[in-house]
């Protein structure tokens, strides 16, 4: 049989599209499944504040009248006018290993952004960088984080068959937790809050944490600027996100770096427990107990912890108050019984980022690829 393209224009058929991505990875231990109503969220024209500025087109593949792949096409138009390109994405890929099924995604998808003026074409990649992004290209036999997703060796070999190459590479590390902050890290951060007049801000209480909650997504749009393909956050998505992200994190796994003079925030270290043998339990379900697998690996006693957001305001980077993260951290970490910490996907250019896992024991565990194939 032939394979089928069909667009989704249809919740029933949104939802058909975001459960492939679970059936198709039923039993790999490798595999963390997102939350299927947090996607549909994400995908939904009327609920997503990214819809304000972008653009977004779903596809799925059918052959024997069975769901064999699915594709988003995406354009951010706020993407290609910060850096001078008309460029359409792609994202929230899956497919079986077979080339006739890739193959009509992909041309559905380049087809769709050559109708809307588009010159190339380049993914995974999402609306924000919040989204999944990045192809996991090496590291397969390593479990999967919340924030990122986990994709078959043979995808890789299917997007270079259809023409995509290298655009962007990201990396991914594992730290050993170090038994006490390093003598280095002690010194620079007494220095640091003393010459800069820095304090390390933390918190007991949720509604503590709200008034710092919008200026923390603001440090993220100062922070990631400059990093390959950001979107700056508007002001209705920092809201969306702080409606989302802030109820679910540990007060205690958070540092915030301020300026005593203004409060202003300089530097973030969000930290969370490894949800990803919570998520697998779930299996993309919050209810009717996929919520109780996912509150005992935020609360419960696990040896993984996830480097989720990292960011220092530009006029504060290479001065040396990333070091505060950690000196702060690390007895947390320690009092906790974390062994382990999992950094999230780093651009490998971004050398300012790797370098401050010199001082730590780090092994190299998985790399990402953005692909970019230019349309003619």
């Amino acid at each position: 049989m032939s394979v089928t393209i069909r667009e989704v224009t249809e919740k029933g058929t949104l939802r058909k599209f975001v459960e492939f991505n679970i059936q198709l990875y039923k039993g790999n231990p490798y595999h963390v499944p997102g939350l299927i109503e947090d996607e549909l969220m994400t995908l939904d024209k009327e609920r997503n504040p990214a819809f304000e500025f972008c653009e977004a087109v779903y596809y799925l593949a059918y052959k024997d009248n069975k769901i064999v792949g699915r594709i988003a096409g995406l354009i951010n138009s706020n993407a290609n006018e910060i850096w001078g390109q008309q460029y359409a994405r792609f994202g929230f890929v899956d497919f079986m290993d077979d080339e006739e099924v890739s193959k009509a995604l992909f041309e559905a998808v380049e087809k769709w952004a050559i109708e809307k003026g588009m010159n190339g074409i380049q993914g995974p990649l999402g609306f924000t960088d919040l989204d999944h992004e990045g192809l996991l290209v090496w590291g397969f036999d390593r479990v999967g984080t919340m924030a990122t997703s986990y994709s078959f060796p043979y995808y890789k070999e299917h997007l270079e068959r259809l023409g995509y190459e290298k655009d962007q590479d990201w990396q991914e590390f594992l730290l050993k937790v170090p038994k006490e902050v390093p003598e280095k890290h002690k010194r620079i951060s007494e220095i640091v809050m003393k010459k800069y007049g820095l304090q390390i801000k933390k918190f007991k209480k949720t509604k503590e944490i709200w008034p710092y909650a919008e200026r923390i997504f603001q440090l993220w749009n100062e922070a990631y600027r400059p990093l390959y393909g950001y979107s700056p956050l508007s002001p209705k998505q920092i809201q969306y996100y702080v409606k989302m992200y802030i109820p679910m994190l540990r007060l205690d796994l958070i540092t915030l770096i301020v300026r005593k003079a203004d409060d202003a925030v300089v530097g973030i270290g969000i930290t969370l427990p490894s949800l990803s043998k919570g998520l697998q339990k779930a299996q993309g379900k919050w209810l009717p107990f996929g919520w109780v697998h996912l509150a005992k690996a935020l609360y419960g006693k696990g040896k993984l912890v996830d480097l989720y957001i990292m960011g220092i305001h530009p006029q504060y980077q290479n001065t040396g108050v990333n070091a505060l993260i950690f000196y702060d951290l690390i007895p947390i970490f320690n009092k906790k019984g974390f062994t382990h910490a999992e950094s999230n996907p780093e651009l490998e250019v971004n050398f300012k980022m790797q370098s401050q896992w010199d001082d730590f024991e780090a092994e190299h565990i998985k790399t990402r690829r953005a692909f970019i194939k230019y349309l003619t």
